[in-house]
């Protein structure tokens, strides 16, 4: 198997489309210039690390190591998903929520794939773990997120119809049952645009890179497949898990709402 050997001068060269983009941003003074230079300042310094670490983790092959470094990425992960809240619950909820229900949905996932498909041989090698936890689990921040934004958002503004499905006697779940249907479609809705769009639109990151170190395509496709469903899986799960939990959350044991358990991000939180 054979790939591409690239240098620091091709690199450099990529680099100057967003030195293009930054500019056109201050041309038209659309106040993103900046931000675009130190998210890709950020974005190298950050796989410039990982780089050096998974290096290092590769030739460990610990599951401690591994343990560990996946924990990380899910701890930034929470952190992620709490600074894009505009409505946050009190205390350890605002990152405990969203965190562990990626987190059990993300290991669950990947665990099942090491397992079966994958069959890597010690199921907590890196060179397989992380790689694939790292996918699933960025794909299911999105989807935690966006449903945790749509369900606290939609309880604030829907606190009148909520408390009076209750006060009619309809428990919790009865009560809250638009709100959540809107929230799990906020978070289920991107993964089902990028499967619908994948293959005829786009060509996925990881079957391009098959394709581009020389796996034959058709065997890239199934290793597309296999991580699509591990993916949508993962979101479906952690989604569900987190609007569900901010529900029970929201309300108490005997059923009435509980928005005093909710708090706005300060300016500074995000």
């Amino acid at each position: 198997m054979t790939y591409i050997v690239l240098d620091y001068v091709d690199i450099a060269l990529a680099a100057l489309l967003l030195l293009i983009n930054a500019g056109l941003s201050m041309s038209l003074h659309l106040g993103i210039g900046r931000r675009l230079l130190i998210a890709s300042l950020r974005m190298v310094v950050q796989l410039s690390l990982i780089g050096l670490v998974l290096e290092q983790l590769f030739a460990l092959v610990s599951p401690w190591a591994t343990g560990g470094a996946a924990l990380v990425m899910v701890l930034f992960a929470g952190r992620e998903i709490a600074a894009r809240q505009t409505h946050r619950f009190t205390g350890w909820w605002t990152h405990g929520l969203g965190t562990g229900s990626m987190m059990a949905a993300g290991a669950l996932v990947t665990l099942l794939a090491l397992s079966t498909a994958i069959r890597a041989d010690p199921w907590y090698d890196p060179r397989y773990a992380l790689p694939l936890f790292g996918m699933i689990l960025g794909n299911a921040m999105t989807g935690v997120s966006l449903g945790l934004e749509r369900l606290l958002a939609g309880a604030r503004r829907e606190r009148s119809a909520i408390e009076a499905r209750l006060s009619l006697g309809g428990t919790r779940w009865e009560a809250f049952r638009p709100v959540l249907r809107d929230a799990l479609r906020a978070g289920l809705m991107p993964i089902v645009n990028t499967m619908s769009a994948t293959g005829v639109v786009a060509l996925p990151g990881m079957m391009t890179g098959q394709i581009l170190a020389g796996v034959p395509p058709v065997e890239a496709v199934k290793y597309q497949f296999l991580i699509m469903f591990l993916i949508a899986g993962a979101v479906g799960l952690g989604t569900f898990a987190a609007t569900l939990g901010g529900v029970l959350r929201l309300t108490d044991e005997r059923h009435r709402l509980r928005l005093d358990r909710l708090r706005d991000a300060a300016p500074g939180d995000r």
